[in-house]
C-alpha cells in the first residue's frame, strides 16, 4: 500500500509538470514586447493619465512634465532664454514730502504790525509781485512820514548846489535820505510802494503791502484780519510745487552708500515718480532715531503736495552681470528647495534646483543654470501643478 501510494504522487507530480512545461512554453510564444509602442496622443493611457500630464523620464530626461501647446496657451505659460545682464536693485525707506526749502518764501512783516486785509488764501497760485497782504505799523507810519522830509529835505539841497551850501550840509542830507530809504526797503517795500508813499493820503498811512517775492503755491496763511502780528512771525509760506523735496528715514545700521544723483523710485499708492538723492544727513534724529536722505522729485502735474506719506525706493546697479529670473518663476519644491522649470525640449518641462541670490526688484539673481536656459518666466506654477498631478499616483510604488 505505501509503495502504491508513492507511485500515483509521482505520476500525478509528472503529469502537472508536464501541463507546466506545456504552459510556459505557450506564455512564451505570445509574450509581448517589453517596450510598449507609441501611443496616439488623443487617448489617455491605462492609468487614466492625459499624455501631457506625465512624467517624462529617461536617459536624456529628468522628472518633467510635457503639455500640448493649446494647454501652454491657455495657462499663458511665458518662456524666455536667461543671459547674464546687469540688474538695479532696491532698497526701501518710509519717506514724507517736503517743500523745496530752495525755493520756498516765507512771507512776515519786520517790524509789529496788525493785518489789514489779505489779498491770497491757501492754495493759491501766485506769481511774482502779487500782493499777498495789507499791514499797518505805527513804525511804519513813522519811517513813512521821516522819508517825507528826508525826501523833501534832499530834493531841495540838491537844486541849490554846492555853490550855495557847504559840502557837509550836502552829504548829510542825502544820507539822511539813503537811511530812511533803506529802512523802508528793510520792511518789506517796493522801489514802486515807496514813490507812492508821497501819494497817500492820511487815512492810509502807516498801511503797506506785502508781495509775492516769487511764483509758487500758498502752503500756509495762519493768520486772521486785525491780528496782530510780530516782527519776523510768519504769516504766509510760498513754495515752487513743481520741485519738491522728499525726506526718507534710513535706520542708522542701513550702509547704502549713496551717492549725489543715486536714483529713486517714489511710489504713492501705486504711482511712481523718479527722483534723485541730493543730500544725506551724517547725523541721527533724536526723535526718530533715523538718518535722513532728502531727495529732489519734479511734480510737473501738481498730483505730489507737502506733507504727503510716499514710499521711496533707493536704486542701486549690480557691479557685474548677473542671471536673475521674475520672483514667480522660483517655486518651492516638495524638499523645501528653490527650483525653476526649464524647457529642455519642446513643450517639455522640468524642474531644475537653483539658490537663490541677491533681490533686483521684481527679479532674482540665481545659481544653478546656464547662460541661455529657456525658463518658464511665466506660469511656473501651472507647470508646477501639471507635474503634480502626473506624479500623484496610489499605486505607484
Amino acid at each position: 500500500m505505501i509503495i502504491f501510494g508513492v507511485f500515483s504522487i509521482n505520476t500525478t507530480l509528472a503529469n502537472e509538470s508536464q501541463n507546466n512545461t506545456g504552459h510556459d512554453e505557450h506564455s512564451h510564444e505570445h509574450e509581448k514586447p517589453t517596450k510598449e509602442p507609441a501611443q496616439d496622443h488623443d487617448h489617455a493611457d491605462d492609468k487614466g493619465n492625459s499624455p501631457e500630464m506625465l512624467s517624462v523620464e529617461g536617459d536624456d530626461h529628468e522628472e518633467g512634465v510635457s503639455l500640448s501647446a493649446e494647454k501652454i496657451k491657455l495657462a499663458r505659460i511665458k518662456v524666455e532664454k536667461v543671459f547674464p545682464k546687469k540688474y538695479q536693485s532696491t532698497v526701501y525707506a518710509p519717506g514724507e514730502m517736503k517743500a523745496n526749502g530752495y525755493k520756498s518764501y516765507l512771507v512776515s512783516p519786520r517790524t509789529d504790525s496788525v493785518v489789514i486785509n489779505r489779498h491770497a488764501s491757501l492754495g493759491d497760485h501766485v506769481k511774482s509781485g502779487q500782493k499777498l497782504v495789507t499791514l499797518f505799523s505805527e513804525t511804519m507810519a513813522q519811517t513813512q512820514a521821516d522819508f517825507l522830509i528826508a525826501s523833501s529835505n534832499w530834493q531841495r539841497v540838491k537844486k541849490l548846489g554846492s555853490n550855495n551850501i557847504s559840502e557837509h550840509t550836502l552829504v548829510e542830507a542825502e544820507n539822511i535820505y539813503k537811511g530812511v530809504y533803506g529802512k523802508l526797503v528793510a520792511f518789506g517795500l517796493t522801489k514802486l510802494a515807496i514813490d507812492k508813499i508821497a501819494q497817500q493820503d492820511s487815512a492810509t498811512f502807516g498801511q503797506y503791502v506785502l508781495i509775492a517775492e516769487r511764483e509758487g503755491v500758498v502752503l500756509q496763511d495762519d493768520f486772521m484780519q486785525g491780528q496782530r502780528i510780530d516782527a519776523g512771525e510768519t504769516i504766509m509760506l510760498l513754495a515752487d510745487e513743481t520741485d519738491l523735496w522728499v525726506e526718507a528715514n534710513v535706520p542708522p545700521n542701513k550702509e547704502l552708500n549713496l551717492a549725489l544723483g543715486s536714483p529713486a523710485i517714489i511710489d504713492l499708492n501705486g504711482i511712481k515718480y523718479q527722483a534723485n538723492v541730493i543730500q544725506e544727513a551724517h547725523t541721527i534724529d533724536p526723535i526718530t532715531r533715523t538718518r535722513t536722505v532728502r531727495l529732489s522729485v519734479t511734480n510737473t502735474k501738481h498730483k505730489l503736495h507737502s506733507g504727503m506719506f510716499v514710499k521711496v525706493y533707493f536704486q542701486f546697479e549690480s557691479k557685474d552681470e548677473v542671471i536673475a529670473v521674475p520672483e514667480e518663476a522660483l517655486i518651492r519644491s516638495s524638499d523645501g528647495d528653490w527650483t525653476v522649470f526649464i524647457e529642455d525640449h519642446t513643450n517639455e518641462f522640468k524642474a531644475v534646483e537653483v539658490t537663490r541670490g541677491r533681490s533686483f526688484g521684481e527679479y532674482r539673481e540665481v545659481f544653478g543654470i546656464q547662460p541661455g536656459t529657456k525658463v518658464v518666466t511665466h506660469g511656473a506654477f501651472f507647470v508646477a501643478s501639471e507635474i503634480a498631478k502626473g506624479g500623484f499616483d496610489p499605486h505607484n510604488h
